[in-house]
């Protein structure tokens, strides 16, 4: 987890946790895998954000609570789910300038939308989690992403995981058996 202040984006605070999943891995029930080591994440911040960013779905979900609406509601904060593939749902072609958008529909209901977060890459799929419309998230991740595809919350909670990751390795390759 890692906390930005806004508009600057500067880092406040991260917190990291690892854990053993104990659910099993079933196609659209993730949250019940991970959402239990994401919540001790968040457990040992020293500040509770005013909203969450999660790479992850909020409602575009084939059961319309996917883990971002899943954290949100655990910690009743306003969520919004930010993913790099489409879970459900179908769109119109996104146009090239960045900011543009076409609404994801499933089953004839609204469910998200497709956003160019930067002009010429792949646009985002931007859901609602928990607390917030579907026009707010699409405003929170546009105006949290700035050179990169993925809002900058997201893309510097991937770096503290990674950076994790990889000490956690270096660690356990220099243990002795």
């Amino acid at each position: 987890m890692v906390v930005l202040g806004f508009p600057a984006l500067d880092v406040v605070a991260q917190a990291t946790a690892a854990g053993q999943a104990t659910f099993p891995y079933v196609p659209g029930l993730l949250a019940f895998r991970e959402l239990p080591t994401v919540l001790a994440a968040c457990e040992q911040l020293g500040s509770r954000p005013d909203l969450i960013l999660c790479d992850a779905h909020g409602i575009a979900h084939p059961r319309r609570f996917g883990i971002a609406s899943h954290l949100g509601y655990c910690l009743d904060v306003a969520s919004v789910g930010c993913a790099r593939r489409r879970l459900v749902g179908e769109h119109e072609p996104v146009a090239a300038p960045r900011g543009s958008r076409a609404w994801l529909t499933d089953a004839g209901a609204r469910v998200g939308a497709a956003v160019r977060t930067r002009a010429g890459v792949k646009p985002t799929f931007v859901s609602p989690g928990f607390a917030v419309s579907l026009a707010d998230a699409v405003d929170v991740v546009l105006a949290t992403t700035r050179w990169y595809r993925m809002p900058e919350p997201i893309r510097q909670a991937q770096l503290l995981a990674k950076e994790k990751k990889r000490r956690t390795s270096v660690a356990s390759s220099l243990t002795v058996s």
